[in-house]
């Protein structure tokens, strides 16, 4: 279907995009434990995401310690945008 984006699809992509949505940027083992997955799950999607330009990754220190940062990009948030409207539009030949 026109306008779904198969590197957004995945469910856990999906939902990793929706909870940035809400923030500037969220630590990974936030993310981590939103989403439900393991550390090296979450990476291979947050680099995914990189690769597409859709997320941006820094590294920095959190409480004395190591952490990586995520946080949605424009066009990220447009790509996102694009990909509800065309579950909407497949959800609204349903109903």
């Amino acid at each position: 279907m026109a306008g779904l984006d198969p590197l957004i699809h995945a469910p856990a992509r999906l939902q990793l995009l929706t909870t940035l949505t809400a923030v500037s940027a969220a630590e990974f083992s936030t993310l981590r434990e939103a989403l439900g997955v393991s550390d090296s799950v979450l990476s291979k999607h947050i680099s995914t995401l990189v690769a597409a330009g859709y997320v941006r990754s820094r590294k920095g220190m959190h409480d004395g310690r190591r952490t990586t940062w995520v946080g949605l990009t424009d066009a990220g948030r447009t790509a996102l945008r694009c990909h509800v409207a065309a579950l909407r539009r497949l959800i609204d030949v349903v109903e």
